[in-house]
């Protein structure tokens, strides 16, 4: 089973929630060879309950995922927390909408939520807990209380980083801080553009259905990542085509 850890609905978060540009993107995870992907949308996203809303209208939800064209897209979010760093979140729906709940109060940059007081809210829930893109510089959390770190369920190499980075360091930096924690790396695209997908994925030895399956194989070390030989170009182009469709966006919002 070809997994992505890390993808996004939108083009940003700024903008209303798209069945039809979501469609788009399930028939391009497909394309992509993907079979499955976690839908981490920021948690402060404009609307963040619509999104689930026009899912649950649309499309049939099973086990643990939505089925979109064949596609298994597993309900989560990307929260960002009061010491710099983001994190995501996959589970059950109803549990999705629950932390979501619980994170109300939390979701401008100056009341980011405690990185201890988010763990703790995970914690009522059946949750696959992931640490997004450790070295980004802009929200390292490879600087964090390892206390802390060592609570979550996996790290996260991004498609964005090895862009950014670079392949070899990027996997180097990622790999290495999270063999120190005892935990397992996964990856994840990052995409806010279908041309993204594909770029890193991971493949599961095991077809899963539900958070707990998920977990089980991520706990397991049942699986490998893979990063495309021309991940440089699908970042690339994904950004330069985001940067394009966002900028008509905004302009149609405006008139």
């Amino acid at each position: 089973m070809k997994f992505d850890f890390h993808t996004h609905g939108k083009l940003a978060k700024a903008f209303d929630f798209s069945v039809d540009y979501y469609i788009q993107m399930a028939k391009h995870a497909l394309e992509s060879g993907l079979d499955g992907i976690a839908l981490t949308e920021h948690f402060n996203t404009k609307n963040f309950h619509e999104v689930y809303d026009k899912l649950d209208e649309q499309f049939p939800y099973q086990d643990g995922y939505y089925n979109i064209l064949g596609l298994k897209v597993f309900p989560g979010m990307e929260v960002d927390i009061k010491e710099v760093g983001h994190i995501l979140c996959i589970g059950d729906r109803s549990d999705i909408r629950s932390l979501r709940d619980d994170l109300e109060g939390y979701t401008e940059k100056d009341a980011f939520v405690p990185f201890a007081r988010l763990l703790e809210f995970v914690s009522r829930y059946e949750m696959l807990v992931i640490g997004a893109h450790p070295f980004r510089p802009s929200t390292p959390l490879k600087n964090l209380h390892s206390a802390l770190l060592i609570q979550l369920d996996a790290f996260d190499l991004n498609g964005k980083d090895l862009h950014t980075r670079g392949i070899e360091k990027n996997q180097e930096d990622v790999h290495s801080f999270a063999l120190d924690l005892g935990k397992p790396v996964v990856g994840g695209s990052d995409t806010h553009h279908f041309k993204q997908y594909g770029a890193v994925y991971t493949e599961l030895e095991k077809s899963c259905s539900t958070v707990k399956e998920l977990k089980d194989v991520i706990s397991n070390q049942e699986f490998t990542i893979e990063v495309a030989s021309d991940l440089h170009e699908r970042v690339s182009e994904a950004i330069r085509l985001k940067a394009i469709e966002k900028a008509k966006l905004e302009l149609e919002s405006v008139k």
